[in-house]
């Protein structure tokens, strides 16, 4: 994978994690909003603690960016690709500071995101997978032409070691609410 481009939205920047970055974004992790949610963000955090290391430590393949409101770093968005050919397409996740909830940040951070994956790296599928009970960003997600795909059963532990099911969403190109 390349560099990674900044990206910009009408109120939101999205720009390489750097390592200034890190103690905000475990400030923001560590919030109980969003723990409940993304308890484990790179997949290697211990049961029942929050990785020391992250986001310092990036899971091989991720493209990671830091999510800007004008200077202020309201929260984390990645990807992945799968490069397979035959089975092309790039996944993403995100968390947002809860102090800027319902305020469109999450909607237009997917959206320029969703953009460059889809217009400058030629992506044709996007696939998303929160909890299923995350309801307010399967909304989001919703919102931008995610269509749920189908709930996947007992697919990830939370920090107690309950299994909790998922919702698979993917987004084709064609279908993009930009």
């Amino acid at each position: 994978m390349t560099t990674a481009p900044e990206l910009r939205g009408p109120r939101v920047l999205l720009t390489p994690i750097a390592p200034d970055d890190y103690s905000r974004l475990r400030a923001i992790h560590r919030d109980p909003d969003v723990v409940k949610w993304w308890q484990n963000p790179d997949g290697r955090a211990e049961r029942g603690d929050v990785d020391a290391d992250w986001p310092s430590t990036p899971e091989p393949g991720t493209i990671r960016y830091s999510v800007f409101h004008g200077k202020q770093l309201i929260g984390f968005i990645q990807w992945y690709a799968e490069d397979d050919p035959d089975f092309r397409h790039a996944g993403l996740d995100l968390f947002l500071d809860p102090a800027v909830h319902g305020q469109g940040f999450g909607r237009e951070t997917i959206r320029i995101l969703c953009a460059h994956l889809i217009d400058d790296l030629k992506f044709h599928r996007l696939v998303i997978d929160p909890e299923v009970d995350n309801t307010i960003a399967i909304a989001c997600y919703r919102s931008v032409g995610f269509k749920d795909v189908g709930v996947m059963r007992e697919y990830s532990r939370d920090r107690h070691g309950v299994w909790k099911d998922g919702l698979l969403l993917d987004l084709l190109a064609r279908e993009f609410i930009r």
